[in-house]
This record gives structure tokens, sequence and C-alpha cells, in this order.
């Protein structure tokens, strides 16, 4: 049965109303249509703040990287990577903090300065500091010139303990490269005192060798690095082809020094010859790494790693320098221990947004679903007043059907209608109200059209009964109720 409020008032009000009065002020709003509202605005909070916390969780982060000395290799691949970065709107920024060197980079990360930092393995490792990525392997050459003019009288250098009582000249600028040799010198039995020890810059290098200021050279970088090449095609270019110095101890070398391990530099690596070397040349390794403090979010850090090779890929093309990053080592032993977000990454374990929040998620459902069904139980709860007094309403309009048929005046039968009409107007501001369901409001729409035939069928029999016999039956109802 299909039921039509408005054919509910029009049935019940066309007798009760004046068409000539003023319309009537528009009621305030019911409780159901607060509660309404109040579920629509919770809904809207709950949609902000997911949104909010997925906009909080996923903006961009902008961390800060130490690296140096200025126009080094590292400078330019991290000047590359913070161009890469912005350009192709990674969740990770990076802001590039010049220093004096890796031992200087690394200080800033110990005093929490910098969120990242590239520094050298071999060197004194904050404890704060995990590894993200290994930026570049760094070989070591020895090479002593070919013998020119008064100098080839002198014995012929060919391996490093012969080394004691020479000149060594040292590529670059930084102490670490002399503690590097050092450490070589030890290994082989050579007094670092027995030497001497003269360091270079690398603009210099080619002039130093020009005028033999040493007897040996000691350079440190990647296998392709332009200044090794240079320095030593200077040495081939003054006096001819170097003669290279295997440093064959290397294991025990790596054994003694974690940081160092064996390597070997192969035949033709160095450009202009390829004899330059003649042949593979034992030596140790070293690895230059971004680091990250141990503080930073794990999150952070898978993402930058994510970013770190997939930048890797797009400029290997213009900088070949990028090739060289690798992952790092994820051992629980490993000289540097790598952050975990980058271990996750590296090991395929990396968490997306669902699998980070999706606990908190299901959660908060369920607890939305819980306030539904609490808020649903405490709105019945407080519409089972209202329940009830339609009920009795009901039964009340069945009461004034049986009046109806029993009554012999016309203005006690609008007296009825008057209370039918307000018995409408709460039945239906209860069913507005959620208070009472489709079904209720079906029953009372029955009960209302048997009153209505009631009122209708009274006032025609009273309109064709005599006048006297109407008063008549009210002088009898009147004597009944004496």
């Amino acid at each position: 049965m299909k039921l039509s409020l408005k054919r509910l008032f029009a049935r019940s009000m066309t007798g009760g109303l004046d068409p000539a009065a003023p319309p009537a002020p528009a009621p305030p709003r019911s409780p159901g249509q607060q509660t309404l509202l109040v579920a629509i605005a919770l809904v809207l909070a709950l949609i902000g703040t997911v949104a909010g916390g997925y906009y909080f969780a996923m903006r961009p982060v902008l961390l800060k990287i130490a690296v140096g000395p200025a126009n080094s290799d590292d400078v330019k691949v991290v000047q590359t990577l913070t161009q890469t970065f912005a350009q192709t709107h990674g969740y990770v920024r990076l802001k590039l903090v010049q220093t004096d060197g890796a031992v200087a980079s690394a200080e800033a990360l110990s005093k929490g300065n910098v969120d990242l930092a590239i520094i050298r393995g071999d060197l004194d490792v904050p404890k704060n500091a995990q590894a993200v990525a290994t930026l570049r392997k760094n070989v070591v050459v020895i090479w002593v010139p070919a013998a020119k003019g008064k100098k080839k009288s002198g014995a012929k250098i060919t391996k490093i303990a012969q080394l004691a009582g020479h000149r060594i000249g040292v590529v670059g600028r930084t102490e670490a490269n002399v503690n590097l040799l050092k450490v070589i010198l030890q290994q082989y039995g050579v007094d670092p005192g027995k030497v001497e020890i003269v360091q270079f810059p690398t603009t210099e290098v080619a002039e130093a060798i020009r005028n033999q200021k040493a007897d040996a050279y000691l350079a440190a970088g990647p296998v392709n690095s332009k200044i090794t090449a240079e320095a030593i095609a200077a040495s081939a270019k003054e006096s001819g082809e170097p003669t290279f110095l295997a440093i064959d101890l290397a294991d025990a070398i790596a054994q003694n020094h974690p940081a160092y391990d064996a390597a070997d530099i192969p035949a033709g690596a160095f450009s202009g010859s390829p004899d330059r070397p003649d042949d593979e040349v034992k030596t140790i390794s070293f690895n230059h790494h971004i680091v990250a403090r141990k503080g930073l979010s794990d999150t952070t850090v898978a993402a930058l790693t994510r970013q770190l090779f997939a930048a890797r890929q797009q400029l290997m093309a213009e900088f070949p320098l990028a090739a060289k990053i690798e992952t790092p080592d994820t051992d629980k032993d490993a000289v540097i221990p790598a952050h975990p977000g980058a271990a996750a990454y590296v090991d395929g374990e990396e968490k997306t947004f669902l699998d980070k929040y999706s606990d908190y998620i299901w959660w908060a459902l369920m607890a939305l679903s819980a306030t539904g069904s609490l808020g649903a139980w405490f709105a019945g709860y407080l519409k089972r007043d209202e329940r009830n007094t339609n009920s009795h309403l009901r039964e009340r309009l069945l009461e004034m059907i049986a009046q109806a048929r029993r009554s012999d005046s016309v203005e006690e039968l609008d007296q009825l209608q008057s209370e039918a009409d307000t018995i409408l107007r709460d039945t239906l501001r209860c069913f507005e109200d959620g208070a009472i369901e489709q079904g209720a409001l079906v029953a009372f729409n029955i009960v209302l059209e048997q009153f209505h035939r009631a009122i209708a069928d009274r006032k025609l029999l009273i309109a064709t009964m005599p006048q006297n016999l109407q008063r008549a039956g009210a002088q009898f109802r009147a004597m009944g109720t004496l």
C-alpha cells in the first residue's frame, strides 16, 4: 500500500483550516533532521580527517645533505640529484649543505645539523650514521714515474717495500689519503717516518710531476676518475709510461682494517694507452657512502632510496658518476649498518601507504561502525517515549471511531475531527523523527480512513433525521449523564 502524506493532510485538515488565513510559519527543525545533519557533519569531518592525514603523510619532505669539498664530483652528483628530485616532484627533496670535505660532513651529521651526509668509509663514522647507499667505490693507485735525467742512475722502485727513504706525493689535500698511505706502508713494514710525504692539490699534480717533486705518487678515487687519469697521463708525457705498484698484501690490509677491501685495477683502465696499466694490478678499495642520521623516518629513507636508484637510471647517460651508486650492505656485520628504511627497499619489504596505515584505518572504521550502532541505539532509546505516545494516540483514534458512531451532534463530530487533526500532526512528526516506521504509519492510515468514514456516515445520518428526533436524542443522552 502506497502512502501519501499529502493525502493524509488533505483528508484530515480540509475541515479545520481557514483557506484565507495566512500561511503558518515554518516549524523548527525536528530532532530527526538535527540527527541527520549531525551525522552528515560527522561523515564530512571523518573524510576531511582522512584526507588531511593522507596529505600530511605524503607531503614532500626536505632533507639537508652535507657534502664537500666545493667543485668535487660528490657535490656535482648531489646537485644533479637535487634538481632531478625537484623536477620529478619526488616525495623527498634535497638541500645541499656544502662542507670542506668528508670529515666536516661526518661532523655535521654527528651534531644533528643535517639529515644526510656523504662520508668516506675509512674515516671515523658517526655513531648516529646508517647507510642509505654506496655513492662510489674508490681504488688506491700508486705509481712511479719513469726515470728521467739525473734520476736514471737511481735504483728503480718496483715494490712498495722499496719506498723507504723516498719522497711520496699524495694527490689531494685531505688528510685521509695520508692516513691511507701510512696504513699501506705499515703493512709492508715501512716506517712512515722514514718517508717524506708531500701533498699536492689536484690542480698542481701535473706541475709537481713535471718538476719531479716526488719519487712516487698516490691517488685515490674511482677507477674512471678524471683526476687520477690526468695525473698518470702527465707522468707518461713527461718521462714515459710509469710503473704501477701492486698492493699484493691487500687481503691482509682488508683483514686488519674492515673499512678496506681487496680490489683489482683492470688492464688499460686509464685512458690514453691500452697498456696503462699493461696488466691487472692488485690494490685496495674503500667506499664513499650516503648516510642518514639514525632517527630519520624509515618511510622517508625508503622513499629516498627508491628515488635515488630511479634517478640513477635516468642520469647514467648524461652523468656517468651516477652509475657508481650501489645499494648498501644490509648484512648485520656491515661496517656501516644499513638504515632500516634503505634495507626495506633493498630487501623488497618496503611498506605502502595502506600497509603502514591499514591497521589504523581498520580500527577507525570499526570505531565508526560501533559509534554508528551506539548512536542508533541511543536515538531509538530517546524515541521510545514518542513511539509509546503514538501507540496511545492510535488507540485513542479507535475509541473516537466508536464515539463518532454514537454521536447525534454535529458539534461533537467537529470536535472529534479537530482532535483527529491533532493526532495526525503528532503522528506525522513522529514519522519524520524516525520514532515510527512506515508500517506503523500504514496502520495509522487504516484507522484514520475508518475514522473519516465514521464521521462522514454519522453526519449524513444526522442530516436526514427530523429535528425533533435529534432534540429527543440529545435530551436522552443528557438524562443518561445525570
